[in-house]
């Protein structure tokens, strides 16, 4: 097995990690997730997935700045524990300050189910409030989808499968 494959789970206990390792080591982890999730999504364009994640936020995060961009970007490669970078630019036009919030997410999940891409886009617009991962952050996070915590679970046990054997879709 590629010892390399796990670093997706660091932040998880020893027993989850344990368990992941197993089901890797069997090649049965890919079959578990693809039950889970059996088909892609068809969000494949920017304005496609721009009005997804614009849908998203006008949903649970109104007041909230608008988001200007929304795109899969295949230089963000998933290092750090890094899925998807929400990114505020603030440029100077004339006598005004002009603020943009933009989503960009790897491209790695142009090809996944919708509930991965859902996960990360929560995660990105969950930045539009708060900054840190703090207990307001991931509270947020689960009032836009309650299921959060085994998404980001399901995602990065995906993403060991994938290191290892590749694709599953």
């Amino acid at each position: 097995m590629n010892p390399r494959a796990l670093r997706y789970l660091m932040a998880y206990s020893a027993d989850v990690q344990h368990q992941a390792s197993e089901l890797l080591a069997a090649n049965k982890l890919g079959e578990i997730i693809k039950k889970r999730h059996p088909d892609k999504h068809t969000l494949s364009s920017a304005n496609l997935l721009y009005a997804y994640a614009q849908e998203i936020k006008n949903e649970y995060l109104r007041s909230s700045p608008p988001i200007s961009k929304v795109i899969y970007d295949d230089k963000i490669h998933v290092v750090d524990h890094a899925l998807g970078l929400h990114t505020f630019i603030s440029r100077i036009q004339g006598n005004k300050l002009k603020a943009k919030h933009e989503i960009r997410i790897s491209t790695l999940f142009r090809n996944t189910p919708e509930a991965f891409l859902r996960m990360i886009i929560v995660h990105e617009l969950a930045h539009l409030r708060e900054k840190d991962h703090n207990k307001a952050f991931y509270k947020l996070c689960q009032y836009m989808e309650p299921n959060y915590f085994q998404l980001e679970l399901d995602v990065r046990l995906y993403l060991c499968h994938k290191e290892q054997y590749g694709d599953l879709w």
